[in-house]
Parts: C-alpha cells; sequence; structure tokens
C-alpha cells in the first residue's frame, strides 16, 4: 500500500495510524502547491480530487477520504485496538466522532480558514467557531485519556492533528485545560513524535 500525504496536513493522522499498527505502507509526499509527488508524479492522476489522504491499495483502488483511510488501516490490525470491531456500539462512536472531526471542525471550520480563496469575511465568520468546537470536543473528552473508548484509536490521530491547526491559527489551548492535557500526551506518544518530525522534516524541504 501507498499513503500520500501532504506534510502537517489531515493527512498525518493516517501516517500516525500507519506507524501505531506498524503497518508496510509506503508514505509519499504530496507538494499541495504544485500537486506533484515526492516521487515525481502528477498528483492528480492519484487524486481526482487533488486532496489528502489518498490511500492506494494492492489492488490500484485509491480511497481518498480521511475517515475511510483511517478505518481501513486500522482493520489491517484489528488486534491493535485502533478501531472498534464492527457491529459493536463503540464501532458507531468512533464513526461519529470520525464524521464530527472530519465535517465540523476539519470543513467548516480549517477549511475556509486556509483556503487561499476565502475573503476575510468569511475567516471572520467562521473564528467563533473554533472556541465553540474545543467546548464540544471537551465535553465529548471528558475526564478519559482517549476520545473513544479506553485505548488510543483513530479518533485521537485525527484529533491530535486537528489540534495542531488550533495551535497554528493562535488559539491557546490552555483555556481548555482537559484540551491541553490531552494534546500534550498525545504530542508524546511516539507514533504521533515519529510522524510528526518526518513530516515537519519534508515540510521544512518543500518551504525552502
Amino acid at each position: 500500500m501507498d499513503l500520500y500525504s501532504a506534510p502537517l496536513a489531515c493527512s498525518l493522522a493516517s501516517h500516525i495510524t500507519v506507524l501505531e499498527a506498524g503497518l508496510p505502507v509506503a508514505v509519499t509526499y504530496v507538494d499541495n502547491r504544485r500537486k506533484t509527488t515526492s516521487r515525481g508524479e502528477d498528483f492528480w492522476t492519484v487524486s481526482p480530487h487533488g486532496y489528502v489522504p489518498a490511500l492506494r491499495l494492492d489492488s490500484g483502488e485509491v480511497l481518498n477520504e480521511g475517515p475511510a483511510v483511517l478505518q481501513y488501516l486500522a482493520d489491517q490490525k484489528p488486534e491493535t485496538g485502533l478501531a472498534p470491531a464492527w457491529g459493536t456500539p463503540e464501532r458507531y462512536r468512533l464513526i461519529d466522532t470520525l464524521n464530527y472531526l472530519s465535517t465540523e471542525v476539519h470543513k467548516r471550520i480549517f477549511a475556509p480558514l486556509f483556503s487561499t480563496r476565502s475573503s476575510e469575511a468569511t475567516k471572520e465568520e467562521v473564528r467563533p467557531l473554533l472556541a465553540k468546537s474545543l467546548d464540544a470536543l471537551s465535553i465529548r473528552l471528558g475526564e478519559r485519556d482517549f476520545l473513544v473508548g479506553e485505548t488510543f484509536t483513530v479518533a485521537d490521530a485525527y484529533l491530535v492533528t486537528l489540534l495542531n491547526w488550533f495551535r497554528h491559527v493562535g488559539t491557546d489551548l490552555k483555556q481548555w485545560p482537559v484540551m491541553a492535557a490531552y494534546h500534550k500526551r498525545m504530542l508524546a506518544r511516539p507514533s504521533v513524535a515519529r510522524a510528526m518530525a518526518a513530516e515537519m522534516a519534508e515540510y521544512q524541504k518543500l518551504a525552502a
């Protein structure tokens, strides 16, 4: 399998999952500005949508939506607990959480904030949602160590990625102590630290 990841983008969650599960997946980086890959490919030929993550399966088929990629990767190593078993209430809580993160936080808030096509008026309109989403996430997490269930799942891989973005746009997580403590724990997790270090190095290379 091949995972296409743009450094520090939402595909970081999939990169973390690959490392957490110990999967034999090759990570290929994507230059989001030029839509080219580190292997010299035209990324549009990999992803008709032009976005990451893109997971090319051994069959040649490509999965291109974050929640689907994360669950597919997790299901390759069910013993890791990265996704609860299908048919259990916990699996549907995971799906509920991934959908919330991908639609209400990622697409609704950060997509317009990061888009070069968004007007300042549009960005100002969504900025109040940053605090509201952190309020909601703090309630979802509560006093637990992990977002879904009692162990690290792909939902945590996604949330730590988004929390990096909150900090990037200037949100002080200290105003949400539960989230600040959670983020600190997640950053110290070996799979998270390894993925972030690799992607930061690639990010700096692209920015040079």
